[in-house]
């Protein structure tokens, strides 16, 4: 009777999904694990202390997000079992759920379902270069190895910080994983402001998180050049990786030659600069200093960073360095008077450029509209609530110190930000938005003047 009813339940899921949108699987996807990572977070065995019921959706939301914005301490607040929970929920995050269903596919069946594929080509954004089967196994594979590494030296850096073998072991794991899937989540209650001048633990870091935000396109891209499959690394791939060179250096520098009340006293200000620029950017949200300390111009800085984030199919949030080169180039070619949109002496299909404008609307539209929001729901300034919103849309999960103060109602605004943000704010909005039905024969033309 229990099997009868189960296969009822898997056939009845199984028509719904197919009957959604490949946007709409998606929503629905992360919601139904944040609704399962909420209840098992919320269960009393897993707590060292009482935790509400909206800290534990919190909780769950910004841990699915990959974001790492918390409002109550992980390691004073969840036991071992609780804090393995929220690692889970950051792993499936950070990788994409339909990410492990697709690489199951391919390793019992050998192939990809056109279902399975459209709802990849929902989650990621792919170039035309590269196969969504070779794809998905250098997401795992890279994933695992990357994890592994980090884990390794994480534990030997901290077992020389002097903490105790079996505490190192599961902190290194956790902190792996958070790095790499850009998550943010860490078990020191002052982030890693306690390790800002050891040049071990912020490198690893920093080359996990760098590693993770960049993106699979990058890697699948680069292993195609290695092995001989390509002759050169597609456009994508360059444009990925100077931007983020030229906005990493760009925010390392502003920080490092400005910001001298917060770092000068410090022994490493240019590590410190760069470890600051490079969590809002790969939005890994670690802080090695406080961010509240920080000017408001540099906050300012922090927040067009996050703004931007890193590469499309990464573990990074934020607009992605694509649609900001994109938006570039419209302006670029609008001023110079060229019908077609060209950057770098290559042609920009209209769909891309669509795709790009989209983004960068609702993006820029969601963080005025939420900071709009918070702005009546709290009583913090401006610049901190805008931070606050951009880092929730972003799951970057750096603070100005005021998550944990929020209302219940400005935490249930986070909380939806960062599931938005997760997501993506075009897949989201073409999940609630998106029509089946064709009204082309009801468009009538005419003329907009601009």
């Amino acid at each position: 009777m229990r099997s009868k009813l189960l296969k009822q339940a898997k056939n009845w899921y199984r028509k719904f999904q197919i009957s959604k949108s490949p946007q709409m699987n998606l929503v629905w996807g992360f919601f139904l694990y944040t609704i399962i990572g909420f209840f098992l977070l919320s269960i009393p065995f897993f707590h060292k202390t009482d935790v509400s019921l909206l800290d534990n959706l919190f909780i769950s939301t910004s841990a699915i997000s990959t974001t790492g914005l918390v409002t109550i301490s992980i390691f004073d607040s969840y036991n071992y079992l609780g804090q393995f929970v929220i690692m889970c929920l950051i792993q499936i995050g950070g990788i994409g759920y339909m990410t492990l269903t697709t690489y199951y596919l391919i390793f019992t069946t050998k192939r990809i379902t056109r279902w399975h594929s459209k709802l990849i080509g929902a989650e990621f954004t792919l170039p035309n270069t590269i196969k969504i089967k070779d794809f998905i196994k250098s997401v795992i594979i890279f994933t695992l190895v990357m994890e592994s590494i980090g884990a390794v030296l994480f534990y030997i850096a901290f077992t020389n910080s002097g903490m105790e073998n079996i505490q190192a072991i599961w902190f290194s794991i956790f902190h792996s994983i958070s790095s790499f899937c850009t998550a943010g989540f860490g078990l020191f209650n002052d982030g890693f402001e306690g390790f800002k001048d050891n040049v071990f633990i912020n490198t690893i870091i920093s080359c996990l998180a760098i590693a993770g935000s960049l993106g699979f396109i990058v890697i699948t891209d680069l292993w195609y050049r290695m092995t001989g499959r390509s002759k050169e690394v597609s456009f994508t791939t360059k444009i990925i990786i100077y931007g983020f060179i030229v906005l990493l250096a760009i925010g390392t520098s502003i920080i490092y030659t400005t910001e001298s009340a917060t770092i000068t006293g410090d022994d490493s200000p240019l590590m410190i600069s760069f470890f600051q620029a490079m969590s809002a950017m790969t939005t890994v949200g670690f802080n090695t200093v406080p961010i509240g300390d920080f000017s408001l111009p540099i906050l300012l800085l922090l927040t067009f960073l996050m703004y931007i984030g890193a590469s499309p199919s990464g573990t990074a949030g934020g607009m992605k360095i694509t649609t900001l080169t994109a938006m570039s180039a419209i302006l670029k070619s609008r001023l110079l008077g060229q019908k077609k949109i060209t950057f770098l002496n290559r042609l920009i299909p209209f769909e891309r450029i669509y795709v790009a404008t989209s983004t960068f609307m609702l993006y820029t539209s969601l963080i005025f509209l939420f900071s709009f929001l918070l702005s009546y729901t709290e009583n913090f300034s401006f610049d901190k609530i805008l931070f606050e919103a951009a880092s929730a849309l972003g799951t970057v999960g750096l603070s100005t110190g005021i998550t944990g103060d929020l209302s219940s109602l400005g935490k249930i605004l986070i909380i939806m930000i960062m599931f938005i943000g997760r997501v993506g704010v075009l897949t989201f909005g073409f999940a609630l938005l998106k029509q089946k039905h064709n009204y082309l024969n009801k468009i009538k033309e005419d003329d907009l003047a601009v």
